[in-house]
């Protein structure tokens, strides 16, 4: 017969596979069946659309007045500069919302993102491109960087700059992909519970578990506008599970259920250390330990009755998650 629940299973693993520097992947499990997509996906779409990144808004290149112009002795006209010029990926390294930066160059030379790089602006991109300078020329322009999320068209900011500048469509997130991936995993023999793995990948400017932290922070405050209205009850999380009296009691050496000697050795001899142990077992399970007779089984049904549970009770799935991996510790 299937247990009736009244509750859902709460996860209460969670690991994080570090790829590389930029990309790890989150995991968490055991979900009820649907319950790991429905989490999944909206956290993917935080993560894409939420996470706080630097990027340039907006160059003025001396010499030139509009995106389609030209430099003397750059290899790349205006257009291509720009195009690069978004590859290159900035982080300030002050917590300013807005800056602005100047450069100046002399070729013959290649300018990389590594060539960006100053007291004020670190670059996460170093290898990446920009121009190429040849002899006897320069190239002097200034860049306005600003801090945001998501997607920032230049017609947005064009209204806002001074004389001279070209407005550049901005890509603030850092991330650079959120994907996820549901896969069935075992719980007391039953395989229809779930694990959800989210891969994350940044451009450098955050860590993967930085801007997962982010997203869970914005997720929350999305939501909390319904606490403010409607009193939840705080889910009940694995500190409080450790402290609560159930688990105290099941984690109690069988000791102390005072039992007779006869009763107390087969199970010692089981190797059946934990009160817990027996509320685990079904009848039939308490009955093949080896040398228990029935006077025996009696004695530690009701035993444990006294001590408030009953052989294959019933028993709060996060209590007993907590209380197997006790077990296992042994």
């Amino acid at each position: 017969m299937k247990k009736i629940k009244t509750t859902p299973l709460a996860p209460q693993e969670f690991e994080v596979e570090q790829i590389s520097e930029n990309e790890a992947n989150i995991i968490a499990y055991p979900f009820e069946t649907g319950y790991a997509i429905s989490l999944a996906h909206p956290l993917r779409r935080f993560l894409l659309s939420s996470s706080v990144g630097y990027a340039p808004i907006a160059i003025k290149i001396e010499g030139a007045k509009h995106e389609f112009d030209s430099v003397r002795g750059m290899l790349e006209d205006i257009s291509d500069f720009i195009l690069n010029l978004k590859e290159i990926r900035f982080k300030l390294n002050d917590e300013v919302a807005e800056t602005e930066i100047n450069y100046s160059f002399a070729g013959p030379c290649t300018i990389k993102g590594s060539d960006l790089t100053n007291n004020e602006v670190e670059i996460v991109t170093p290898d990446s491109h920009l121009a190429t300078l040849n002899e006897d020329s320069t190239l002097n322009f200034s860049i306005k960087i600003a801090k945001g999320i998501g997607y920032v068209a230049s017609e947005d900011t064009h209204d806002e700059l001074e004389d001279g500048y070209i407005a550049l469509d901005a890509y603030f997130t850092p991330v650079r992909s959120a994907t996820y991936k549901i896969e069935n995993v075992l719980v007391e023999d039953n395989p229809n519970f779930e694990r959800v793995i989210l891969n994350i990948r940044t451009d450098g400017q955050i860590s993967p578990l930085e801007a997962f932290r982010n997203s869970l922070e914005v997720m929350y405050a999305q939501l909390a506008v319904f606490n403010s209205e409607i009193s939840v009850k705080a889910p009940t999380t694995i500190e409080r599970v450790e402290e609560s009296p159930d688990l105290k009691k099941l984690t109690t050496h069988i000791d102390n259920l005072g039992l007779s000697a006869r009763s107390f050795n087969c199970l010692d001899r089981s190797s059946i250390k934990l009160v817990g142990e027996i509320a685990l077992m079904s009848t039939n399970d308490l009955k093949n330990v080896k040398n228990l007779g029935k006077k025996s089984y009696d004695e530690i049904i009701e035993k444990l009755q006294e001590f408030g549970f009953e052989v294959g009770g019933d028993i709060a799935d996060d209590v007993v998650s907590a209380l197997k991996k006790k077990i296992e510790a042994l």
